[in-house]
């Protein structure tokens, strides 16, 4: 279990969709390990594995006390979307609106290849909602309004991290092909 460093906007695994996972092995185990460690350490509610530099569809979450991940998310939606307050670990400090639906349904598989279905409400379907999007190559602030992305662009860019691109090597980076170089 490692904590790694968390990337931030700009890097551009963050941008590239991930590919579907194939092998349930000790790697993916050390994987899921390393992205609730991360997430908890940061703390987050949830946590995609492009975030760490691992092209993977793979994420975590740990809503209501409940940690756990899925392995290529496939998303069911339903309710009219909703404004809810959203900040993502890959943009420091920002709370922008987001639509979301309120409900989702999560279907993949856990770490060691077993099929899963997980419901959720709230927070945790908007947490699926914002992983999958990350594994998607999609980022919260693409979700907002025009007004909205303008003010989010704006304190992005003031940002006193702005600019600062950290691109590392994640030890998933030779497995995965995740890792920007």
């Amino acid at each position: 279990m490692t904590v790694l460093d968390i990337r931030r906007i700009g890097d551009p695994v963050l941008r590239t969709p991930a590919r579907e996972v194939t092998d349930f092995d000790r790697e993916l185990r050390t994987l899921v390990s390393d992205l609730e460690a991360t997430m908890l350490d940061a703390p987050g509610v949830g946590l995609a594995a492009p975030q760490i530099g691992v092209g993977l569809r793979v994420f975590t979450y740990y809503v209501d006390g409940v940690l756990g991940h899925v392995v290529n998310p496939l998303l069911t939606l339903d309710g009219e979307p909703e404004e809810t307050d959203e900040g993502c670990l890959s943009i420091p400090d920002l709370v922008a609106l987001p639509k979301r639906a309120p409900r989702a349904v999560a279907r993949g598989f856990d770490q060691h290849g077993e099929p899963i279905r997980i419901e959720g409400t709230a927070l945790l379907a908007q947490c699926f909602q914002h992983e999958t999007d990350h594994l998607d190559g999609v980022l919260f602030i693409d979700r907002l309004d025009t007004v909205e992305r303008r003010r989010a662009l704006k304190v992005i860019r003031s940002a006193e991290w702005a600019g600062e691109v950290v691109v590392k090597e994640s030890p998933h980076d030779s497995r995965a092909g995740g890792g920007s170089r």
